[in-house]
């Protein structure tokens, strides 16, 4: 786990020494213990920790952050035996011991104990087609000094990240997009439909586009390969990884089995470091499961660490669950409990830190577990990400999945459904089939259905002119979805919608921490397992979301929580954090940096504000979302006048 960058100018050019040392500063946090420089022209590579003022036509750099082989055999950039390819990798291949195997009976020697060195093996013997063979979080650059190519690749959900932009008279990748914006050359334009799709519906980034109109991101599974004597030509990723199509014919009983297996495997693999390895731990199904898994698997031999976010609010405390499964774990067990001053307080801190707004103040909580985790002196931490993405795990996929049976025709289990998913306490009956609706009604009618429950498209207190007047579409996501409804929604959140912003954040804030967070629930081959699967093997007959790995976890989990019909997650008090720094919300929402964002209406914005202050509108995200624009653009100096 580390920070990567580079540069890649037209012709050899001298770099700055001091514009160097403020890319190395802005990703400190990414890489502690060591860092890296390569520099390349006229076919001479020179490696080193300072920058050498010579003309140069590509250039990488690295921050490490030690986790496998923490000696300097480690150290990036790392060139191949041969000289022709250097590397740099943020990220980890959890299956690189089975790999390095591999290699050796194909003739490769290997020097260190590193993933890196195998990651650079696995390039230079198959190219591209090394990528699907590799399990893991990556994304790194390959610079090919004979091909004068440089290959840039990011792993299959997109857990790691990886920017680029042309706007510095060259292509500029790096691991952060606050990297890029220090670059000559590369603007704060906002990008309108992105700004649109944040503001009204909390998206962001899926796809290739950032916030910033300059900045590209590399779409999850996608390479991208470009030619050093024209690094300014960018063609279009190419996607090398895809979910199946494939149906498994199994039943439920064999299905639990095989995941069982399957999730074992991935959480060994991702056990695998050294350093201390810790865990996430919220008391939901997936965060349990994993700890219960790591005490399985190592028995007594790991000391585990878990952290733990507990809400002021009683009502989305999770304290007990957690204790539950830390006990049972014989975990370790470590808390915090961050308040509406700590929110205030550390709130500038967390927008430099995570580039784009961000969709809630949960986000803050988990900020928080990660600072407490790095306090215990913890370097790996294994989180639940991607699994409510993947097993339908909240109250909205039972909508989906009640739309499957009504699509079909299949009536009669469509009711029997819709009075057993009414009974769960999240998903009461009137709102199950206000919900189906937006899947299985003509889109015509989705538009006068919107404004009837008070959920227009483009509310009041967007500008609508300003939009169009710079070509963004202003419209809903889509959820006109072929076939099995639940699966395609499943799809869509893994790739467009949740997951992608939810990895986003997991990153940053672990980073900032120099912490490496590992996600065991999103390995192309388990994804591919739980998504060939019957949509009733998800959410069962009778509501029970995840209902297939509950069944795989009987006998590692503890009943009690596999049986739990709650679902809280780090939920904050957000309401009560917001009208208790009341104060502070007026001043920014009435602010002149909020009266300088020609997209929103302030006069709409403080008026709805005061409604739910008077219980006269129904508090949801959107107040987070304009407080979190508002000083977004403050801190990045963000323009809206191109």
């Amino acid at each position: 786990m580390c920070g990567i960058a580079g540069i890649i100018t037209p012709t050899p050019a001298l770099l700055d020494a001091g514009l160097v040392r403020q890319l190395f500063d802005l990703q400190a946090a990414r890489g502690p213990d060591d860092r890296g420089i390569l520099g390349y022209a006229a076919g001479e590579t020179w490696l080193g920790r300072a920058w050498e003022a010579r003309p140069t036509e590509a250039a990488l750099l690295h921050w490490r952050l030690a986790i496998l082989d923490l000696t300097e055999a480690g150290w990036q950039p790392m060139i191949s035996p041969d000289g022709r390819c250097a590397i740099v990798f943020n990220g980890e291949i959890y299956n690189y011991l089975e790999l390095r195997d591999e290699l050796a009976a194909l003739g490769h020697t290997f020097r260190s104990q590193s993933d890196t060195e195998v990651l650079l093996a696995a390039y230079v013997q198959w190219g591209a087609a090394a990528l699907p063979r590799l399990v893991g979080m990556f994304a790194f650059a390959v610079l090919d000094t004979a091909a004068r190519r440089l290959f840039l690749a990011r792993d299959p959900f997109g857990i790691k990240p990886l920017y680029y932009t042309t706007a510095a008279g060259g292509l500029a990748f790096a691991s952060e997009i606050k990297t890029l914006l220090a670059l000559p050359g590369v603007g704060r334009a906002v990008q309108p439909e992105r700004l649109f799709a944040y503001l009204r519906f909390g998206l962001t980034d899926h796809g290739g586009d950032t916030l910033f109109a300059d900045v590209r991101q590399l779409p999850a599974a996608h390479y991208l390969e470009v030619s050093l004597g024209d690094p300014l030509r960018v063609g279009q990723p190419v996607r090398y990884w895809a979910l199946s199509d494939d149906r498994a014919e199994l039943s439920f009983d064999a299905a639990a089995d095989r995941l069982r297996e399957l999730f074992l495997e991935n959480v060994r693999l991702h056990l695998r470091s050294d350093v201390p390895v810790g865990s996430a731990l919220s008391g939901g199904v997936d965060s349990s499961a994993i700890v219960a898994a790591m005490r399985w698997l190592q028995g007594d031999a790991l000391d585990l660490h878990t952290f733990t976010y507990v809400a002021e609010d009683l009502a989305l405390s999770e304290a007990n669950w957690a204790q539950q499964a830390g006990d049972a774990a014989r975990a370790v067990r470590h808390t915090v409990q961050p308040s509406a001053a700590d929110l205030a307080a550390d709130l500038d801190a967390l927008i430099a830190v995570q580039d784009e707004p961000f969709g809630s103040t949960s986000i803050y909580a988990q900020y928080r577990v990660f600072r407490l985790a790095a306090e215990a002196g913890i370097k790996v931490m294994l989180d639940g990400q991607g699994a409510d993405e993947m097993l339908a795990g909240y109250a909205t996929y039972r909508a989906a999945r009640l739309a499957t049976l009504v699509r079909a025709g299949r009536w009669a289990e469509a009711l029997r459904f819709t009075q057993a998913a009414a009974r769960w306490p999240d998903s009461p009956g009137r709102w199950l089939l206000a919900s189906v609706s937006r899947y299985v009604l003509p889109p015509a009618w989705h538009g006068p259905l919107r404004r009837l429950v008070g959920q227009e498209v483009v509310p009041d207190w967007l500008n609508a002119d300003w939009f169009a007047a710079r070509g963004a579409g202003l419209a809903a996501p889509d959820t006109r979805f072929d076939g099995d409804i639940l699966r395609a929604r499943l799809r869509q959140t893994l790739f467009e919608s949740s997951l992608p912003a939810l990895l986003r954040y997991e990153d940053r804030n672990s980073m900032a921490f120099s912490i490496e967070s590992r996600v065991p629930f999103l390995t192309p081959a388990l994804v591919d397992f739980v998504l060939s699967l019957p949509e009733q093997y998800i959410i069962a007959p009778d509501g029970t979301t995840k209902a297939v790995f509950r069944a795989a976890m009987r006998g590692i989990v503890p009943d009690a929580i596999l049986d739990r019909r709650d679902k809280i997650g780090f939920q904050t008090p957000e309401r009560r954090w917001l009208t208790a720094l009341r104060p502070w919300v007026e001043g920014v929402l009435a602010g002149e940096a909020a009266h300088a964002i020609p997209a929103l209406r302030p006069g709409a914005i403080q008026a709805e504000w005061a409604a739910v202050l008077a219980g006269r509108r129904r508090f949801d995200f959107t107040v987070w979302r304009w407080l979190n624009l508002i000083r977004w653009t403050e801190r990045f100096g963000i323009r809206f006048d191109a």
